[in-house]
């Protein structure tokens, strides 16, 4: 069984997105990503904390843009308006979930695609469905650079993807069908969940419930991918799976932590560089 490192392979690609930040610095442009958060989430101000660290390691500039809960709709859309127009900002992130009585799919929908770094725009959503060039969003691209890190063959292989959300389960369809491998997609309304995963050659969960993979869900040799995290009432952090016992049965597993996690904000950090160079073409 091999672990799929992903701390080692985020501080790996951060180091290499270090070298690609100062040759954009000897052109004259400075990646530039700007964070909006809203309300007091503790889980979104750590997030936001911790991309802000990685982006200052990099050479990335980064700025953060803090709202109280009460802000109106149009005070986030007018900010998004002045922040696309800025040309020293190549990213916008609108850190998630935003207070109720916010639309977020208008929210996401007002940033620019050019700088839409966490890729949930419909447009770059679109363009990723038909494999073309484009954001992905952070997750589901960090997943498939650990299958590339590992030379994990997707092409023909029989994967599960559990969760079907907007942010990870989607979009991670579809960075594998493009991959071409064959996709069963399994959700809250799943009659059987076990008959997908126990034919699965890899298994892609991201839900939020503790323990929902456990061994008898997979066959021998499987690889699993656990995007989930949960904190336990002990403290301890914990993905979607029985860590301990599926791990036994894998051929490749992520851990959690230290799996998926680190290398969502190094594909956050490769966007941004992706997007200023993007930036850095046009203006030449």
């Amino acid at each position: 069984m091999t672990i799929l490192d992903g701390k080692k392979l985020s501080e790996k690609i951060k180091d290499n997105l270090k070298t690609e930040v100062e040759e954009l610095k000897n052109k004259g442009v400075t990646p530039g990503l700007a964070v909006i958060l809203v309300g007091d989430d503790p889980a979104s101000h750590t997030y936001v904390k911790m991309k802000k660290n990685s982006c200052q390691k990099v050479g990335i500039y980064s700025v953060v843009h803090e709202f109280p809960e009460s802000i109106t709709e149009k005070e986030l859309l007018s900010t998004i308006k002045m922040i696309n127009e800025n040309p020293n900002i190549h990213g916008l992130l609108i850190q998630l979930p935003l207070p109720k009585h916010i639309d977020t799919t208008k929210i996401l929908e007002a940033v620019d695609p050019s700088k839409d770094v966490d890729g949930f725009h419909p447009y770059n959503m679109g363009r990723l469905v038909e494999g073309l060039d484009t954001f992905a969003p952070c997750t589901p691209l960090g997943v498939m650079e650990l299958f590339e890190e590992y030379d994990i063959d997707l092409k023909g292989k029989d994967v599960c993807v559990v969760g079907a959300s907007n942010i990870v389960g989607k979009p991670m369809w579809a960075l594998l069908v493009n991959a071409w491998a064959t996709v069963d997609i399994c959700h809250i309304e799943t009659k059987d969940l076990s008959a997908h995963t126990k034919r699965a050659d890899i298994v892609i969960v991201g839900v939020g419930k503790p323990n929902l993979i456990t061994a008898d869900m997979v066959k021998d040799g499987v690889i699993v991918i656990d995007i989930g995290i949960n904190r336990l009432d002990d403290g301890r952090l914990v993905g979607d799976v029985d860590f301990e016992n599926v791990s036994k049965k894998a051929s490749y597993i992520t851990p959690v932590p230290g799996g998926v996690g680190p290398m969502t904000i190094a594909m956050l950090l490769k966007n941004t560089v992706k997007a200023a160079k993007n930036f850095a073409k046009e203006v030449k």
